[in-house]
């Protein structure tokens, strides 16, 4: 019954082309970017760094300002940016720098210009840890643009820091963790 059909017929021409249309679309084969995700390269410049959080930055922050607390653990210089000791590093893991300073009163510190050629993402966190200061923006000329108060137990996150100065307007020694990413 079957034996006067010829070998091609119309049925079998769309059977052979039906697999692979739909091989192709269901596959990734050949598409190096979705077979790759997540993948780890051998070439250096193309790995991904992961910039922490702000949240995460914030954490360090705050770890720092308690092992702080402790005054014997302050810096011994006063007006310079320094790194603090090591109980309070430990807060900070992966890419984050962190730097304290201690303030006399009466006593000023410029913010660090971001290094060149780095970009800052998050910009700075700072936390004041003892004493009364304040952020100080000032503009070209020395012209003063604003002025803020660094609260006690909050975080300020500073987008830039160019032309900014902390100020300790208090009667008494002033500490405040710097963390970066």
């Amino acid at each position: 019954m079957l034996s006067g059909l010829s070998t091609v017929s119309s049925v079998s021409a769309e059977r052979t082309t039906e697999p692979s249309v739909g091989r192709a679309a269901a596959s990734p084969d050949g598409i190096g970017d979705i077979v790759m995700a997540g993948a780890r390269t051998r070439y250096a410049h193309l790995a991904a760094h992961s910039l922490p959080t702000v949240g995460r930055l914030m954490a360090a922050a705050h770890g720092a300002a308690a092992v702080l607390a402790r005054t014997r653990l302050w810096p011994r210089r006063y007006g310079h940016w320094q790194r603090p000791p090591r109980a309070a590093r430990r807060h900070a893991r992966g890419r984050m720098r962190m730097s304290v300073v201690a303030l006399a009163p009466n006593g000023f510190v410029a913010l660090p210009a971001a290094r060149p050629g780095s970009q800052a993402a998050h910009g700075d966190v700072l936390l004041l840890v003892s004493g009364r200061i304040h952020a100080v923006v000032t503009g070209s000329g020395g012209r003063l643009l604003a002025v803020q108060e660094l609260v006690a137990g909050r975080t300020r996150v500073l987008g830039g820091v160019d032309g900014r100065q902390l100020v300790n307007t208090g009667s008494e020694t002033a500490v405040v963790v710097r963390v970066t990413a």
